[in-house]
């Protein structure tokens, strides 16, 4: 299947994408607003495939021939050619809304417009197209390279064609996928997520127990690999309260409704390891 893609955004999300599809074979065109931008996606590729080639997971010429594929712009125009646009930007309605705005007039006919947001119906991004049949969330989770899960999420328009689309390029690019058939807001991972994380920042920050004998709890407990907040750490704290004001808006369901510690720490720029403090410290460098 392997064709062009262009993956909008590159941040942390849209590089990891980048990197899975380019190492897949397909030609990857990654736009940003600024060159700046765009250096920094690439230079945290090449960082995470000289990663893997250390470890011999990867040869030198792979790191070399997935480099090669990768093409840099800050020009949404560029997208025109693509079977795929994968848009991983700000996870904000109105900032989605107007990059598929442009991209509706941009792309080729047929081209299946997908979204990485992790809380945003996808019916409220699509309907600012004219082809929101074409339109499907593709949730994929960070670290990319690392992580095997994207969730496809339909919105009230989607056609099965763009979903099938949308599979059959995630499972090339080495992700198994779940497929949530109702657009609901958070959809099915991002409302687990935020309810457990929402309920552990409420129990530290009342003095119930400290954040790493939460987290202790949860791995021992319930066998999970990491405890809900070394994942917020990792995921992003502002990411996090974001997603789940996005899911209260939506839904009015108090259990999303973010502590206010959650909010104190990302007003205070304390947004996990990017950061170098969240929940825990990390190293700077």
């Amino acid at each position: 299947m392997a064709g062009q893609v262009a993956v909008i955004g590159a941040g942390l999300m849209g590089a990891g994408i980048a990197q899975v599809a380019a190492q897949a074979g397909w030609r990857v065109t990654l736009r940003d607003l600024t060159t700046e931008a765009t250096e920094r996606g690439v230079a945290g590729i090449r960082k995470s495939l000289e990663r893997f080639a250390s470890k011999g997971k990867i040869t030198e010429d792979d790191v070399k021939a997935t480099l090669d594929r990768i093409t840099t712009t800050t020009e949404l125009s560029a997208a025109a050619d693509a079977d795929i646009v994968v848009e991983a930007v700000f996870e904000k309605l109105e900032v989605k809304q107007e990059v598929f705005k442009a991209l509706d007039d941009i792309c080729k006919p047929g081209a299946v417009l997908a979204t990485n947001t992790s809380a945003i119906p996808i019916t409220q991004i699509a309907a600012v197209t004219r082809r929101p049949e074409q339109v499907v969330g593709t949730h994929f989770f960070s670290p990319v390279p690392m992580m095997a899960l994207c969730e496809l999420v339909r919105g009230l328009k989607t056609s099965d064609e763009a979903l099938a689309t949308a599979r059959a390029f995630a499972e090339e690019i080495g992700k198994t996928c779940v497929v949530v058939n109702r657009d609901v807001a958070g959809f099915a991972t991002t409302r687990l997520i935020c309810a457990l994380v929402m309920e552990a920042v409420s129990l530290v920050e009342n003095g119930v127990i400290s954040a790493e004998d939460l987290d202790v709890a949860c791995k021992l407990g319930f066998g999970h690999a990491m405890g809900p907040l070394a994942t917020t750490d990792l995921t992003g704290l502002d990411v996090l309260l974001h997603a789940t004001r996005n899911i209260h808006t939506d839904t009015g369901d108090p259990k999303f409704f973010p502590p206010e510690l959650l909010s104190r720490m990302v007003a205070a720029g304390d947004h996990g390891r990017k950061t170098g403090k969240g929940f825990y410290e990390y190293d700077a460098g």
